[in-house]
């Protein structure tokens, strides 16, 4: 098994010869940039924006503005880094830009991932993604984090659309998932204690096969995905409960080096375009959201909504997470009360109502 902040050689080599073709030719006025996600372009939301917005407005605006023109090496579904490689491979310069969710950095990152530790948030991505904005903007210690330990800058946020679960075996109480495996990203799994579940870390390119041979029965997961990946083939008992949209999940970054390397007006052009990217991609999570549980709808899924008082009482279970991963962080070294109890305050000043009184110490 290769070891997670390595890349395989092949990928390795390939990100030589571009670093060598970059900053060998930079007095050329044609640059090329490295950009690339764990996750495949197409079934992921934010690599499908990266793809189909960022890089060609990125384009355009370079030739139709500079006296340059841009080339991006695109390498998304973990054709240069996986999901758990991508912020190594940022740092170490194999790509320029990368998008990863914080959720497969769970020591480094452990504070970026502060919106898994409040379940039952907003429900809506673009206005979860809007409160994870106002928090990297109030709280400089998120990007700072990235700059200074990292070598990266924070160009963007996404995230992911409101989580439910997925399951191969239809259940109709909590006590049904007593002992059942469920997969999921990491910080969400604790959200499962409450049912009794077997949390089983994983990711998304695994999980069909995973469900399909029985390593585990069901995903902790949101309809974008839900539906993208086939999950329903698996497992289609797909129950609508509502643990929230994740803002600040995803998060779009760029090498130190190769964005100071850049001539200004291009770099100038890519912060810019990576602010749009963030407004689009936020718009697109909503749409895909929708779109999925229609899709699941009209697919062979059997959609079902958990009754308002199971949630609220699994929603009570929870009430001390937050504060116990604000202590945490605190215990790391991070501002783990800050930070939490501005996230839970900024959520409920957007309009959002709690339906779990969260506190932290």
């Amino acid at each position: 098994m290769m070891h997670k902040g390595l890349l395989k050689p092949a990928a390795l080599l390939t990100a030589l010869i571009g670093t060598i073709f970059l900053y060998g030719c930079s007095e050329s006025s044609s640059l090329t940039v490295r950009i690339g996600a764990g996750h495949p372009a197409g079934p992921s939301v934010y690599a499908t924006q990266m793809r189909d917005f960022f890089v060609p407005e990125v384009k355009r605006r370079v030739a139709a503005e500079t006296e340059y023109t841009i080339n991006f090496v695109e390498g998304y579904g973990g054709s240069i880094a996986q999901v758990a490689e991508t912020l190594e491979a940022v740092q170490n310069g194999i790509l320029d830009i990368g998008a990863y969710c914080v959720c497969f950095e769970p020591a480094k990152l452990f504070l970026h991932n502060f919106a898994y530790y409040a379940p039952f948030g907003p429900q809506d991505a673009v206005q979860a993604i809007q409160v994870a904005r106002k928090v990297y903007d109030k709280y400089p210690w998120l990007e700072n984090q990235l700059t200074d330990l990292y070598g990266q800058q924070l160009l963007a946020i996404n995230g992911y659309d409101n989580y439910h679960l997925g399951t191969t075996m239809p259940w109709s109480s909590i006590d049904d998932l007593i002992g059942v495996k469920i997969g999921g990203a990491g910080p969400n799994l604790p959200w499962l204690e409450f049912a009794g579940v077997i949390p089983v870390q994983s990711t998304l390119p695994d999980g069909y096969l995973a469900m399909q041979t029985g390593v585990y029965d069901g995903w902790l997961m949101f309809p974008s995905a839900y539906y993208s990946y086939k999950f329903y083939e698996p497992a289609p008992y797909y129950t609508l409960i509502g643990f929230g949209a994740i803002g600040g999940a995803v998060i779009m970054t760029m090498n130190n080096d190769s964005l100071q390397n850049l001539p200004a007006e291009v770099r100038a052009i890519v912060i810019e375009v990576s602010q749009e990217y963030e407004v689009v991609a936020a718009e697109a999570l909503e749409i895909a959201q929708t779109a999925g549980l229609d899709s699941l709808e009209s697919s062979s899924a059997t959609i079902s909504v958990l009754p308002e008082e199971v949630r609220q009482g699994w929603g009570n279970s929870l009430a001390d997470f937050p504060n116990q991963m604000a202590q945490d962080a605190n215990g790391r070294g991070m501002p783990g009360t800050e930070i939490m109890r501005g996230y839970i305050d900024e959520v409920a000043e957007g309009g959002y109502q709690w339906p779990v009184n969260y506190v932290i110490d």
